[in-house]
């Protein structure tokens, strides 16, 4: 059996242990960290949203040869702050002008700029015009179907498991998206339509990891109130989270490799467009997607029921055995750490009843009370013969 696999079962038998909920104020500060600094990253920086979205000109030609900083510096005379970006598509390369809204004057001074700059004839410049309406439209249907998705798992978390599993999985969804999209303002990459479907990607294989460890949790938590058990809510949750930890991992891994292929892809040898903006929310969404439903989602959850008073008194029934299993463990000392000559129990140890009140063990017929002639007193019964007869 390989070490992984080894190391995997060891956690899920509760062998191996990692304190994930007991540490949660270090995973809440970090995530606030992080929080902290998308909020300001899109307050600072804001989202670059694409032509899809803000509406304008688009202007597309098939050049070798043509530079993107003389084609944006001609470009700006006419249109304001213009984005010019080279694609690769099939081993062609292609320069791509994005502006805002034209007259059909300025239009056609653009194209013959790009034209002009690229070597080639105006008729081989493709325009695509896409109006401000259309772009507040597919904006307002994405906010749309965002809220119709989170009120729906929602719906299903609260039903099939419980509203407290419910909140902390949105939280923990809410948690994916601010960081998603701060890195996105932080970077200065556009939000185009393909971005949207990245998101909304990512929202699912979030709260696909977390579900499975709050299944896990929910069959370690079973019954936990009713039975007599020394574990509390926190120490089930986290056995979850350990047992589920090399699912989630190998999870995670295997879907970013192909994701960070597919960034690099559309980045280095492709150039900006719909592979990066697709690739990179995804990488980023399921990296925070992973730690998110061990880290937030999983405390949060830990942290909501142990305020209920059946768990409360589950916890100080837990800890008072607890309490007792750790003193019967000190009362019990290897006979080697004893002073030699000390009667042993059966597991090892010296009995409690042999033990003197400065912690030594009572030595047989040395350590009775002496009498005048420094004799050991005996009892009654030590004095009788055995005929019942008295010296």
């Amino acid at each position: 059996m390989s070490a992984s696999k080894s190391w995997g079962n060891r956690l899920y038998r509760g062998e191996v242990s990692y304190d994930f909920i007991g540490k949660q104020k270090r995973w809440y500060t970090i995530s606030g960290v992080l929080l902290l600094v998308s909020v300001l990253s899109l307050l600072v920086f804001g989202l670059k949203f694409s032509l899809e979205f803000r509406g304008g000109s688009q202007f597309r030609v098939k050049s070798d040869t043509a530079s993107v900083e003389t084609i944006r510096s001609h470009v700006a005379a006419t249109s304001k702050a213009p984005t010019v970006q080279s694609e690769t598509v099939l081993g062609h390369r292609y320069v791509v002008v994005k502006t805002t809204p034209l007259t059909p004057d300025q239009q056609t001074s653009v194209r013959n700029v790009i034209a002009k700059d690229a070597g080639v004839q105006p008729n081989d410049v493709s325009p695509t015009l896409i109006s401000g309406s259309w772009g507040h439209e597919i904006t307002q249907k994405a906010i749309t179907g965002l809220i119709i998705f989170v009120a729906l798992v929602l719906l299903y978390l609260a039903i099939f498991y419980e509203w407290k599993m419910a909140l902390s999985g949105i939280i923990a969804l809410v948690h994916d998206l601010v960081i998603t999209a701060g890195i996105y303002a932080l970077v200065g990459f556009e939000v185009s339509p393909a971005t949207v479907i990245g998101f909304l990607t990512i929202l699912g294989y979030s709260l696909y990891d977390t579900v499975v460890v709050f299944d896990k949790v929910r069959e370690n938590t079973k019954g936990l109130g009713s039975t007599k058990t020394d574990q509390t809510f926190t120490q089930a949750a986290n056995l979850a989270v350990n047992q589920t930890l090399i699912r989630s991992l190998n999870t995670s891994l295997i879907a970013l490799i192909p994701v960070a292929s597919l960034l690099f892809a559309g980045t280095l040898v492709g150039g900006a467009g719909v592979l990066q903006d697709l690739a990179l929310a995804l990488l980023v969404g399921i990296a925070v997607g992973t730690y998110s439903s061990i880290f937030i989602a999983t405390p949060l959850l830990a942290d909501l029921k142990e305020r209920e008073p059946d768990m409360r008194t589950l916890k100080r029934k837990a800890s008072g055995a607890q309490a007792k299993a750790a003193a019967r463990a000190e009362r019990t000392v290897p006979v080697q750490e004893r002073v030699p000559g000390g009667r042993a129990d059966g597991g090892g140890g010296v009995l409690d009843d042999e033990i003197d009140s400065v912690g030594e063990p009572v030595q047989p017929g040395r350590d009775l009370p002496r009498g005048p002639r420094n004799q050991p007193v005996r009892g009654d019964r030590g004095r009788n013969r055995p005929s019942g007869k008295r010296r």
